[in-house]
């Protein structure tokens, strides 16, 4: 609740505040479509169904000592950055399924932890053998 500290930007936060609130909406689509294709094809990949509960957690709520502005603030965030994990998730299990391949090295690309265990760019020997059992 680091905006706490900053008392004189009050005005400034409630002018950008739609600006956040806006984004709820495309990102209530993409929990809607994403859980769509999860829960279809999945089973039909054979693959496990990721557990929604274990990525969107929206407890705070709860807490007696917060305003209701606070309130609404975090379960949006809890919504928010739980469905785009979830998502993330769901998007790396189907790349495990789809396409075992590290990506080339750049420069300050962040690859996914879930890469750990992925074929090296380039590396065509181990492609045919993955891919030839």
């Amino acid at each position: 609740m680091e905006y706490k500290k900053y008392k004189k930007r009050r005005i400034r936060h409630w002018i950008i505040a739609p600006f956040l609130w806006i984004n709820l909406f495309p990102i209530l689509l993409l929990d809607f479509f994403t859980e769509l294709y999860h829960r279809i094809t999945f089973p039909i990949y054979g693959l496990p169904i990721v557990k929604r509960s274990d990525y969107i957690k929206i407890d705070r709520h709860k807490l007696k000592y917060l305003s209701l502005f606070d309130k609404l603030s975090c379960g949006y965030c809890g919504y928010a950055n739980g469905v785009l994990h979830y998502v993330t998730e769901i998007a790396a299990v189907t790349e495990k399924y789809w396409c075992e391949i590290k990506h080339a090295q750049y420069e300050g690309f962040k690859e996914p932890k879930h890469h750990n265990k992925f074929i090296n760019y380039g590396d065509k020997k181990s492609y045919n053998e993955v891919c030839n059992k």
